[in-house]
């Protein structure tokens, strides 16, 4: 029997004191991490992090919308946006080339539907085009995190992308593309191989779903 989970238990950020155990926990897993206060910070270490000039993917991401970080990458001209590059191009002729680009930006900046309190992260997509750079095709990945997206562990990241987050992409979806989304693909990050590629910037706000 499966047991639903109010999608309530998901909104509250975890409290300062769970932020330093997930950073040790992901520190621990060879991501880097810094935990900030808010989108508007979090927004300015993006800039810092990200090089002038470098090609950048930014996957779906409310995180990324709210703050102001993907109309600072893709609009701002001040990156090679890929994004920007991709919907010029023919899907009929290029999609290989789309799917590489998208794969193998310099940066990839994007979210994750769940952080445990054990370090991992948890993405959750319907096309899969940010989850090979995630996984370790982009030289670097960057992800902004609410505080809200902490979990105990990983069957409970799980219930919070089906009874939580997914709702919430439904319906954004559909205003933006006229189709619901789905649960085609699940990426679970347990450790990064090499050390500094990935950066986790955990803020003490919620933000995103």
């Amino acid at each position: 029997m499966t047991t639903s989970v109010p999608a309530t238990s998901f909104t509250a950020p975890a409290p300062a004191e769970t932020l330093e155990r997930v950073a040790a926990a992901l520190r621990e897993n060879n991501f880097a991490v810094e935990i900030l206060d808010d989108a508007a910070a979090a927004r300015t270490r993006v800039e810092d992090l990200v090089p002038e000039g470098a090609s950048v993917f930014t996957g779906a991401s409310e995180t990324l919308r709210l703050s102001g970080i993907d109309e600072d990458l893709n609009s701002s001209g001040r990156y090679e946006s890929v994004k920007a590059r991709s919907v010029t191009m023919d899907r009929a002729t290029q999609l290989a080339e789309i799917w590489r680009m998208l794969a193998c930006p310099d940066v990839i900046v994007g979210s994750v539907a769940a952080v445990t309190v054990t370090g991992c992260l948890v993405a959750a997509s319907a096309s899969g085009s940010q989850l090979a750079g995630y996984s370790g095709a982009a030289a670097r990945v960057i992800w902004v995190v609410g505080a809200q997206k902490v979990v105990p562990d990983l069957s409970t990241a799980l219930r919070r992308i089906e009874n939580h987050c997914l709702p919430l992409e439904n319906e954004r979806a559909m205003k933006a593309y006229g189709v619901p989304s789905a649960l085609n693909r699940i990426l679970v990050l347990n450790a990064e191989p090499h050390p500094g590629r990935g950066t986790v910037l955990l803020l003490r706000e919620a933000i995103g779903f």
